[in-house]
């Protein structure tokens, strides 16, 4: 999304990227095939926006899997002739809190609700023909629960991405959610056995610590990566954005704790990709 962007495809305040799919497309796949070109394995359809929860409270559920297909066919369309994987992405996004990069945590669905539309999600990116579904932004104990079933439900490899930042007693809480602790949530989504566990849009200073605590939970594989920036509602501030050569660096540690897959998401680029390609691609 955020590569998007970063090309000239305009955001927006409700739907951040989503529609892009629909206005850009040929911007959309031109990042999927510079990616490729970098060197990735797996990329993955412009679909973590294009939230259940947050379309049906702006009174667009019924664009969600229109704009999903047209989403995983421009990433087939990139990988053409190659034997990269097209993941679909699912988030649990609510809207966002005006003027913050926080989701409103006053607006709540109840179980049933929610999983009744992550259940139609999940099984519209299988519908779509994607090879995997990447469970992103997972930081907490109730929706990312929910979501990540409804995804396993389908019986597609699910990979489940953990989300951390610090919170005011210096601890690992789950990204915007201070009731939530990041040992918990790794606990709860690890015992839903997903294919692979992965820390993503974390900060990379904060990725160690998360890697650790999730390896006391996991004995599966486990892919990184992280964020760099922020989010200022609609678009990304690519601020502090960490060097290829640096995040090779941190990779490097990474493996140490268990890490076999990597990549980056907000704020980086195929730079990135091309630098963790040569350095720790294995043939």
């Amino acid at each position: 999304g955020t590569d998007i962007q970063r090309r000239g495809a305009p955001m927006s305040g409700d739907t951040w990227c989503a529609d892009a799919n629909l206005t850009h497309p040929d911007i959309v796949r031109a990042v999927h095939r510079d990616y490729i070109r970098a060197g990735a394995d797996i990329i993955t359809a412009n679909t973590f926006a294009t939230s259940p929860i947050l379309f049906s409270h702006i009174g667009r559920l019924d664009d969600v899997a229109r704009i999903d297909a047209v989403a995983v066919t421009l990433a087939r369309e990139a990988t053409a002739g190659t034997a990269v994987c097209v993941a679909g992405s699912m988030s649990t996004m609510r809207p966002m809190a005006a003027g913050t990069d926080r989701n409103n945590l006053d607006f709540v669905l109840s179980e049933r609700e929610a999983r009744a539309l992550f259940q139609a999600k999940a099984n519209g990116l299988e519908a779509c023909g994607c090879d995997l579904i990447m469970m992103e932004l997972m930081r907490d104990t109730d929706y990312a629960v929910w979501a990540s079933e409804a995804a396993l439900a389908t019986g597609l490899p699910v990979w489940i991405g953990l989300s951390a930042e610090r919170g005011k007693t210096g601890a690992l809480q789950g990204w915007g959610r201070d009731d939530c602790s990041f040992d918990e949530i790794a606990r709860t989504l690890a015992a839903l056995e997903p294919a692979v566990m992965m820390v993503m849009h974390t900060s990379p200073n904060n990725t160690d610590e998360a890697l650790a605590i999730l390896r006391t939970h996991w004995t599966g594989p486990i892919a990184a990566y992280p964020e760099c920036g922020y989010f200022k509602s609609p678009d990304w501030e690519f601020v502090d954005v960490i060097p290829p050569a640096e995040l090779v660096r941190k990779a490097r540690g990474w493996q140490h704790l268990g890490a076999s897959i990597f990549g980056g998401c907000c704020g980086t680029g195929p730079d990135h990709v091309v630098a963790l390609t040569r350095e720790l691609k294995t043939p």
